[in-house]
């Protein structure tokens, strides 16, 4: 039983798997505290129905892509362990998106690990991250981004992504930042544009 704020099919619109139809299943419950927040509602837990794992299994073998996408809140507040083994079993491909605040459950085919400031990745989801998702939110978050990316395991990919509001102010300074340090690429809230969930 797990607390689902939404699921839904869509377009990964962010990072590596950007372009990817994909089964987005968001968890219920986070307490990183991200002031620019997009999705405040699923902070308390409680407000969330709880669902049987063999229910969201069923809802997300509706859709053609077998891709799917664990989210939140910060998912790894719960125990992913059984949902990773029933997907697994239906033959989805698991991509995890937290903040690396809380110990890892559940197996992944793709970790991205987006780093915040209100509460500090753990050492050790650093470590096998797939992915690196930094967002851009003032100047301060280039030295941010680097000290999580010096962190990662060798192959990490790695990328710097402007916050939705700040777009405007923050993306000539990515631009610049990433042709300087050609190590990092350019993410863009790209669901955003397709005027998708």
């Amino acid at each position: 039983m797990l607390p689902i704020m939404e699921s839904f099919y869509t377009i990964q619109g962010e990072g590596f798997n950007t372009g990817k139809a994909a089964y987005f299943i968001r968890l219920g419950g986070c307490d990183v505290g991200c002031v620019w927040c997009d999705v405040k509602d699923s902070w308390d837990v409680t407000k969330h129905p709880v669902i049987a794992v063999d229910k969201i299994v069923e809802d997300a073998l509706k859709f053609p892509s077998r891709f799917v996408v664990i989210t939140g809140g910060e998912p790894l507040m719960h125990d992913l362990t059984f949902l990773c083994d029933e997907l697994h079993k239906n033959n989805f491909t698991i991509a995890l998106e937290t903040s690396g605040a809380y110990p890892l459950t559940g197996k992944f085919d793709w970790i991205c690990v987006s780093p915040k400031k209100f509460k500090f990745s753990l050492p050790e989801l650093l470590k096998v991250a797939d992915e690196l998702k930094a967002v851009v939110y003032n100047k301060s978050d280039f030295e941010w981004a680097e000290k999580n990316a010096s962190e990662v395991k060798a192959g990490c990919k790695l990328f710097l992504q402007p916050e939705y509001d700040e777009f405007n102010n923050m993306m000539p300074l990515i631009i610049d930042y990433v042709k300087a340090h050609p190590q990092w690429q350019v993410s863009l809230q790209s669901h955003k544009v397709m005027n998708v969930p």
